[in-house]
């Protein structure tokens, strides 16, 4: 089954699920779709030998150059990887069940409009919250409000700082997102 990787920034999701598939013989990662020129994923998703599109925002809300552009490459299922933008009603519809996304936080606490990366954490922080984790959810018309296919929890100290709380999360993504989108492919389609 070919995956479309979203991403906007970094990209060590998006390198970890492209390397964690790269043998694979039940997915392939053709296609890394980005709304950032000069977001370092780009490169990362390249060396990999990824293709990779930019997308401004105009043309990601835009059904008639998303949707031939994801049949080009035959995608049948989209993973978020650290995508910023809100994924158009056109697209969720297009895909329903078939867009997941990855939010630092244990939702529903954490977020919505504007919770994302560092705000999540500084957010966690000020709440002094004695844990947080990742979520991966379904993608919906609600922001960050898709049912929940998974959460995974690590415990904070007081002391932990913000840097301190978005490293711990990390670790979460990196170990368990790449096998979940496995686990959800295999058992949904």
């Amino acid at each position: 089954m070919n995956i479309a990787i979203f991403a906007s920034g970094g990209g060590t999701n998006a390198e970890n699920i492209i390397r964690y598939f790269h043998d694979s013989e039940l997915v392939c990662t053709p296609l890394l779709v980005c709304n950032k020129a000069d977001a370092p994923v780009l490169e990362k998703a390249q060396r990999l030998g990824v293709r990779t599109q930019v997308v401004t925002k105009a043309q990601l809300n835009d059904a008639a150059v998303m949707i031939p552009l994801l049949r080009e490459y035959d995608v049948r299922f989209i993973v978020l990887a650290g995508f910023l933008p809100l994924i158009p009603d056109y697209l969720v519809d297009a895909y329903p069940r078939r867009i997941v996304n990855i939010h630092p936080s244990l939702l529903p606490k954490y977020g919505g409009k504007g919770m994302w990366g560092h705000h999540v954490h500084e957010a966690v922080k000020a709440a002094g919250e004695t844990e947080t984790g990742m979520t991966v959810h379904w993608v919906t018309h609600v922001c960050d409000g898709g049912e929940i296919i998974a959460q995974y929890r690590v415990a904070l100290s007081p002391d932990d700082s913000a840097d301190d709380i978005a490293a711990k999360e990390h670790v979460l993504e990196m170990k368990y997102y790449p096998p979940l989108i496995e686990k959800i492919l295999k058992e949904n389609f």
